[in-house]
C-alpha cells in the first residue's frame, strides 16, 4: 500500500540558508544558479516569513563568504570543455547559460582563445575526423564532419583545415600558428 505523501511546511529564512549551504557544499556553482535553485525551492514549498525572500542577496552572501566563486567556476568549466574538445563559441554559451557575468567571462576568454587549436584537435581525435580518421573521407562525410566541428563551437577556417587533412597527417604544423 503506497504511503500518503506528506505535505511539507513552507520555507523560512533559516530553511533557505540551510538549503543554500547544502547546495554549495555539494556542487560547484555560480551566484545565478544558486539563486535559481533557491527560487525553485520557494516555488515548490512556499514562503512562510512576512518579509519576501531575497535569493540574490543570499547568493551574494555565499559569494562574500567564499562558498561561491563565479570566476573560478568559469575557469574550471572552460578548461573542462576545452579538454573535451569544445570550441570557444560553445564555451562562451555555456558560461552565459550558467549565469557568469560579462567581466568574469571576458577574464576567461584569453585562456579559451589560447587553446583554440588544441581543443579542435582534441575534438577531431575523439570523433576520428581528418588526420585521426581510419580512411580518407569523401565529400559528403567531410561535410558531416565539418558540421560536427561547427556545432562543437570551432571556427570555420580551422574546422575546414582539420576536416580536409588526410588520415595520418601531422597535426603539429596545425598547432604552430596558434601558439604564442
Amino acid at each position: 500500500m503506497p504511503r500518503p505523501s506528506r505535505i511539507l511546511p513552507p520555507l523560512t529564512a533559516a530553511d533557505l540558508d540551510r538549503f543554500a549551504l547544502r547546495y554549495v557544499e555539494r556542487y560547484a556553482t555560480t551566484r545565478a544558479k544558486l539563486s535559481d535553485y533557491l527560487r525553485r525551492k520557494i516555488r515548490e514549498r512556499g514562503w512562510a516569513d512576512e518579509k519576501a525572500a531575497d535569493t540574490v542577496a543570499l547568493a551574494q552572501r555565499m559569494a562574500d563568504l567564499g562558498y561561491v566563486n563565479d570566476r573560478l567556476f568559469a575557469e574550471s568549466k572552460a578548461g573542462a570543455m576545452g579538454r573535451r574538445g569544445l570550441g570557444a563559441r560553445r564555451v562562451s554559451e555555456a558560461l552565459r547559460h550558467a549565469g557568469i557575468r560579462t567581466e568574469d567571462a571576458e577574464a576567461v576568454a584569453p585562456v579559451v582563445e589560447a587553446d583554440v587549436a588544441a581543443s579542435a584537435v582534441a575534438f577531431a581525435r575523439r570523433k576520428r575526423i581528418g588526420p585521426f580518421a581510419r580512411e580518407a573521407a569523401d565529400a559528403p562525410l567531410q561535410q558531416k564532419h565539418l558540421a560536427a566541428m561547427l556545432r562543437a563551437g570551432h571556427g570555420l577556417t580551422l574546422s575546414r583545415t582539420i576536416v580536409r587533412m588526410a588520415p595520418g597527417d601531422e597535426v603539429e604544423s596545425l598547432l604552430d600558428p596558434y601558439r604564442d
